[in-house]
């Protein structure tokens, strides 16, 4: 229970910001381009956090880690109420990002310390149930940000983390597996070799000088590519020295499955993130719909994603609903292009499940990959870096919506949105289906033997399920 629970903070509050940053604009007396940052600065928290948590958890025990997040996400709960204006939502959103980051890589780890220390096969529901719970809260985000700011104002939002992230911790502690009995894989290095500061900080500085630039290209900050350049190839060149590299850049090069699904990754929630945010302010700001009713109308879309997990979650092969979820957004671009303020409310919530699916059935598939495709002792650190990819997909489409949209959205904006949305789907479609290690092999359910045998048969780049 607590490793389903404890993954749904991060995505409730990446799609309750969607609903509320209309009125969190009209409140502050801020614009679109500004109001955004709230959407990117989570997202740029939590791509660098997730890895990093990830790494920590790998060494310190995921127990520890998890439990540290849910503390951060109270304190970033309770900090705009106490703080009502931009800078407070601001700095509150960043330590969301950083304490909902631990719970998704701690419970990687989690399932896979349990399932390796009682030599059992790990469930398909177990890995698929982390997938479902996101997905679930994400659902729950819209209406749920549309009934609280209804009911109180945009504050509550970031109020209802302290209930949550309550039950969630009284839940870890009390009952997930403690770390000291976690299988020992090796011996335990010292703590500045096992968390690499130098690499954290390199991957740090990469990553945020990269999404800086993305989330103001119209500022023309070209300068900020070349540190990006430098950072990068400082990292590459250090990580590939490192006894035990933040980022494990000789895996990365040498294992090709695991490098595409983290391609797929960034892909696929690019493209929902630019609808779920940009169709978010045009419905409500150019369609005349209100909060309560523009968090309603992905609802049904999100459940169809639900259920279409729990399907898939259950079955053993993935290219199947990676190749749907490549293709049927393709379809969805052209219904984006096609809206406009007096189309009928049905059909916004058909254009909503266009990409509410290809989610969910992407989110189980790629996690299914990514758990037979690393070492078991990095899988913490892989996981999160999984989550990394997700979001530099969404700070990209943050940035295309800040360039499209500019001051407020326009219809105009919109269906240049949805071409740019047929494109991305046309480069997902070809990466997917021309992809030959996407067959069907065993599940990722094998049972191991011993931990040596697990090691190497998930260690070796195999053909992905």
């Amino acid at each position: 229970m607590p490793i389903l629970f404890g993954p749904l903070l991060n995505p409730i509050n990446t799609t309750m910001i969607a609903v509320a940053l209309a009125p969190i604009s009209r409140d502050l007396g801020i614009g679109s381009d500004q109001a955004i940052w709230l959407v990117s600065s989570l997202y740029l928290a939590s791509a660098i956090a997730q890895p990093t948590m990830g790494k920590l958890a790998d060494r310190f025990g995921p127990k520890k880690i998890f439990l540290l997040g849910l503390v951060v996400v109270i304190v970033a709960g309770i900090l705009p109420a106490v703080v009502p204006t931009f800078g407070g939502a601001l700095v509150s959103r960043v330590l969301i990002g950083i304490g909902t980051s631990s719970a998704y890589p701690a419970a990687m780890s989690a399932i896979r310390n349990q399932s390796d220390r009682l030599s059992i096969a790990t469930p398909p529901l177990v890995l698929g149930g982390l997938s479902i719970s996101s997905l679930v809260s994400a659902a729950a985000g819209p209406p749920l940000a549309g009934a609280l700011i209804g009911a109180f104002s945009w504050q509550a939002i970031f109020l209802v983390n302290v209930p949550l992230a309550g039950i969630g911790l009284v839940l870890a502690a009390l009952w997930l597996p403690s770390d000291r009995i976690r299988p020992i894989r090796s011996a335990p290095l010292p703590i500045v070799q096992a968390i690499d500061p130098l690499g954290l900080a390199l991957f740090a500085v990469t990553i945020g000088s990269l999404l800086v630039f993305l989330l103001d290209l119209g500022a023309g900050l070209w300068w900020l590519l070349i540190v990006t350049a430098a950072a990068l190839v400082a990292l590459i060149v250090w990580e590939r020295r490192a006894v035990a590299p933040f980022i494990d850049v000789r895996m990365l090069a040498s294992n090709g499955p695991l490098t595409r699904t983290y391609l797929r990754l960034f892909l696929v929630y690019g493209i929902a993130y630019t609808m779920t945010y940009g169709f978010s302010q045009w419905v409500q700001e150019v369609a005349g719909i209100s909060s309560q009713t523009a968090g309603l109308i992905q609802l049904p879309g999100a459940i169809l994603a639900g259920v279409a997990s729990f399907w898939f979650a259950r079955k053993a092969g993935v290219r199947l609903p990676l190749i749907a979820a490549a293709l049927i957004p393709l379809v969805g671009g052209f219904v984006v292009v096609s809206l406009t303020s007096g189309s009928p409310v049905w059909l916004f919530v058909v254009a909503t499940i266009f990409f509410t699916i290809p989610q969910g059935l992407a989110s189980v598939s790629n996690q299914a990959a990514l758990y037979r495709q690393v070492d078991p002792a990095g899988i913490g650190a892989a996981a999160g870096l999984s989550r990394t990819s997700i979001y530099i997909g969404a700070i990209a489409s943050t940035s295309l919506i800040g360039v499209a949209y500019g001051d407020r959205p326009t219809t105009g904006a919109l269906h240049e949105l949805g071409w740019v949305i047929v494109g991305i789907a046309v480069v997902l479609s070809a990466l997917t289906i021309f992809d030959r290690r996407l067959k069907a092999v065993r599940p990722a359910t094998s049972k191991p033997a011993d931990d040596s045998t697990a090691t190497r048969a998930d260690t070796e780049p195999i053909s992905v399920v």
